[in-house]
């Protein structure tokens, strides 16, 4: 026997042996690691990794919160629909026959399909239509084609469509706000999305619903101060006016002095917030709020407030208005009639620039600025809609002849709409104006009112402004019969590249409603009306008599009965801003 021999099988035996066993230990080890252990590619890992490739985590929509009127009508609503989406890795190995079918059942062709496919198939997602109807997405989906699935999604509906298009805002494809009330309550509106997981194969298909990760969080509901049956009257009035007169856009507010709430507020042009083909950009702008003009002779009011501060003059003070115009600075003013000695209430009602400039030229521009800037001219109204516009009231240490009197009737600055009704809610609500508010307000929410002016001021421009639509006043065309009505004409000549323009006008009008018993403040802007009519006493006076009528019925202010007394001569209206 050869012990050498034995020895050198026996050891070679157990090395193997041994080797065998250090491997065994790594691999028990490795699996301990793998397994049980933390480490950077331990079981953590490894889930996650495995996770990757079976796992999906599927987005449940939030929805979105209903926005309504004041008295809780739907203004936008949130409707289920579906969308088709597709894994692109599994679209590109499907045959020409399959894409083909693909394309035509969701209507488009199958060259645009392919190109989309070509530029998606780095990713693992591409949705091949939006916002189906659930029956529109069953029809698609019940072919059961490879790779391509549905994800529910909820579409905002505007139930009232372009009646509050410009109020209400729209959103995108998303569901995200991107313009008006949409976008400025963005966060309270959108709520917060869910998650849910399962399980997918190697097709893609899911085999199995791990369940709810994170439960949806609906938006909140947002109720607005807009009053939709006022809304439709405004709304209506505005488009036919638009329509007579061939004008290029036109605003309308109404809002009330007590609360500071607007009740109505619409622009023209406009469109379709549940289809938006063709909308141009003008047209989803909101001109109440973003929109700002010279306001001409709507501002004569504040002036006169200036000149009753001053204490030099009271509504009976006499301006000698002959000849019936006044040279500034080289320029020109001329009155449409020489109204000769008159008192200063008459230099509103007859809208005399040659009575405002001689008021103008003894106050000084400072003055008279000042106390627009207090009225909100020049300032922000802070409603938190997106785009509003704080217009332009000039700062100036020392001021020309010819500047103060432009600023005493209205030229030389721009002021929204709504800064025009803010101003006038001071004189409607007896010297205190309220912040502007979009949201409905109760006794509750009510912020504290600011007080502007005495309320013995604002009685005074109040019962002169109530002149301006009796007798000869220039605003004798937006009177409501049954109600007493005060107001202002405007008419502006719009600025061109050669200087003011005599043939392109902004007619307006700004009223208080009842005068007697003020509450309601409504503003009318009609930009470029074409044809022989375009003061504000022909143009905008009766719009604003209609909305104002519509107004005082809607609210339940019963008629009065007006004794209607000429405190002047009554001869025709000049129908002169």
């Amino acid at each position: 026997m050869n012990f050498k021999g034995a020895n050198f099988y026996l050891w070679r035996i157990i090395l193997v042996s041994t080797i065998l066993a250090i491997f065994l230990v790594i691999g028990i080890l490795r699996l301990f690691s793998l397994q049980i252990l933390e480490s950077e590619r331990g079981p953590n890992f490894l889930q996650k990794e495995g996770s990757k490739r079976s796992l999906r985590a599927f987005e449940i929509p939030a929805y979105r919160g209903v926005i309504t009127d004041r008295h809780g009508e739907s203004l936008a609503v949130s409707t289920p629909v579906v969308s088709i989406f597709a894994d692109p890795s599994i679209l590109a190995d499907l045959q020409e026959k399959t894409l083909s079918e693909i394309s035509g059942s969701i209507g488009i062709s199958s060259g645009d399909l392919k190109a989309k496919l070509a530029t998606y198939l780095d990713r693992d997602f591409m949705y091949l239509a939006r916002h189906l109807s659930p029956d529109a997405a069953r029809v698609i989906l019940t072919k059961d084609f490879p790779g391509v699935y549905e994800q529910k999604e909820y579409r905002r509906f505007y139930p009232a469509g372009e009646a509050v298009a410009h109020v209400v805002g729209i959103t995108n494809l998303d569901g995200r706000g991107i313009e008006g009330i949409e976008l400025a309550y963005e966060k309270w509106l959108s709520g917060k999305t869910g998650q849910k997981r399962y399980i997918k194969n190697l097709h893609g298909d899911a085999v199995r619903d791990i369940g709810i990760v994170k439960a949806a969080k609906p938006g909140g509901d947002l109720r607005l101060s807009i009053d939709l049956r006022l809304q439709y009257v405004h709304h209506r009035e505005l488009r036919r006016a638009m329509k007579s007169y061939d004008a290029e856009s036109g605003s309308l507010i109404t809002l009330d002095a007590k609360t500071g709430e607007i009740l109505a507020m619409v622009s023209e042009p406009g469109y379709n917030p549940n289809n938006r083909q063709d909308v141009s950009i003008g047209a989803i702008r909101n001109r109440v709020l973003a929109d700002s003009y010279e306001p001409g002779s709507t501002m004569k009011p504040l002036t006169l407030v200036a000149a009753l501060e001053s204490g030099r003059y009271t509504v009976e003070s006499m301006i000698d208005t002959s000849p019936g115009e006044i040279e500034i600075d080289g320029k020109l003013l001329q009155d449409q009639l020489n109204h000769g000695l008159i008192d200063l209430s008459r230099v509103i009602v007859k809208s005399s620039q040659v009575g405002m400039t001689k008021l103008a030229l003894q106050l000084g521009g400072g003055e008279i600025s000042h106390v627009f800037r207090r009225f909100g001219i020049g300032e922000p109204v802070n409603t938190g809609f997106p785009g509003e516009t704080w217009g332009l009231l000039p700062r100036r240490s020392v001021w020309t002849q010819i500047q103060e009197a432009n600023l005493s009737f209205g030229y030389g600055l721009t002021a929204s709409p709504i800064q025009i009704a803010k101003a006038y809610s001071v004189f409607a609500n007896r010297g205190l104006q309220q912040p502007i508010s979009l949201l409905a307000m109760d006794a509750k929410t009510l912020p504290e009112a600011r007080s502007i002016l005495s309320t013995t001021t604002a009685s005074q421009v109040l019962r002169v402004l109530k002149l301006v639509t009796e007798g000869d006043g220039t605003g004798l065309k937006a009177k409501v019969p049954g109600y007493p009505i005060a107001g202002k004409t405007g008419t502006v000549r719009k600025l061109g590249l050669s200087g003011y323009q005599t043939d392109q006008h902004i007619a307006l009008f700004a009223g208080i409603m009842p005068a007697d018993s003020p509450r309601f403040v409504t503003v009318v802007v009609i930009d470029k009306p074409k044809g022989d009519k375009y003061h504000g006493g022909t143009v905008a006076a009766p719009i604003f008599s209609k909305v104002a009528e519509a107004t005082l019925r809607l609210m339940s202010i019963p008629p009065q009965k007006e004794k209607v007394r000429f405190l002047y001569d009554s001869s025709h209206s000049r129908d002169r801003a």
